[in-house]
């Protein structure tokens, strides 16, 4: 695209004469395509929006064509641990997005079963989230499943609905938690909602979607003085809101371990930890958190298949960490 400055607009801001004469383009893209160097004067790239023109430049733009919205397959190694022509199961691991979305276009969970299944993959997610029929955060580990078509699709959502209320529907997660419950076991029935101020964030909220989650305390972890510090707890969901596990379990006074968006004033707990344990979390750079059981009926034949996935890697470390306490 090209741009002359009118006699009238000489010393104006470059972001603003732009916009003035580019309807078709946003205040917002024309910025991001002045701050890319895709704006030039005089053969040169002027990458700073409030540039001051002069009357009788002639500005070029260089547009990008639109990226295509139908995400590609692209080869990333999955860790399958069942497939067959209704379903695939997978241990995601951390830092792989589900789907994408802004600021995630490629790279994701989806990218990789497009490469993987071909055009198999339901379509019911629309193309965006072919296949897809429930998420886990990216940093969190564990068992996902994805329907290759349609009629499997439609099973594991009334299933993921349902989540064992009335049918087989399982989905267990390990969760390190910072201090010790006050008892063995417990349910927290709150409501959630997006966050009022926070719009990335969800909240415990009144007028909000039921949630319920189920916890047990599985092992408890002391530190430097003796006393407990954290628990490993082992979460049931009922329910399948976003953050769930994470809000529910901040709300209740023991947000995971590692997580810098419900629990970030809990950081200051890692100096009654042991040296090793510090340096277990400090690598961690993740919530705690591990969905390591699924158990539903196959959307075929009513098969009930079982599902369990060992701690990753990651979290075992920080497991022997905390055992070592000192």
């Amino acid at each position: 695209m090209e741009v002359v400055v009118a006699g009238d607009e000489g010393s104006a801001r470059l972001d603003r004469v732009l916009a003035a004469h580019l309807a078709s383009l946003s205040r917002s893209r024309l910025k991001a395509l002045i701050l890319a160097g895709a704006v030039r004067l005089k053969g040169a790239a002027v990458d700073d929006p409030a540039y001051h023109v002069v009357a009788g430049d002639t500005i070029i733009i260089d547009v990008p064509e639109a990226a295509p919205a139908e995400p590609k397959g692209e080869d990333i190694a999955l860790d399958i641990v069942f497939e067959d022509d209704d379903i695939v199961v997978l241990n995601k691991p951390k830092g792989l997005v589900v789907h994408p979305a802004a600021g995630h276009e490629t790279g994701t969970l989806v990218n990789a079963l497009i490469a993987h299944c071909g055009t198999s993959l339901s379509g019911i997610g629309g193309v965006r989230r072919p296949g897809i029929v429930h998420r886990l955060d990216k940093d969190t580990t564990g068992l996902m499943v994805v329907a290759k078509n349609d009629l499997a699709h439609a099973s594991l959502t009334a299933q993921f609905a349902d989540h064992g209320r009335t049918g087989a529907m399982r989905r267990g997660y390990m969760a390190f938690a910072w201090g010790l419950p006050n008892r063995q076991r417990g349910t927290v029935e709150a409501p959630i909602d997006r966050h009022p101020h926070a719009r990335e964030k969800m909240a415990v909220r009144q007028g909000g979607r039921e949630a319920v989650t189920n916890w047990e305390i599985l092992e408890s972890f002391a530190g430097r003085d003796g006393k407990p510090v954290a628990a490993l707890l082992a979460c049931e969901l009922e329910t399948g809101r976003t953050h769930q596990i994470r809000v529910h379990l901040a709300h209740i006074g023991h947000p995971l371990m590692g997580d810098s968006v419900y629990g970030p004033h809990f950081k200051t707990k890692a100096k009654h930890l042991g040296p090793q344990a510090q340096a277990a979390l400090e690598a961690l750079g993740r919530q705690a958190l591990h969905a390591y059981l699924l158990v539903l009926e196959h959307p075929r034949t009513g098969e009930l298949l079982h599902w369990e996935a060992p701690l990753p890697e990651d979290l075992l470390l920080l497991e022997g960490a905390l055992k070592a306490a000192l």
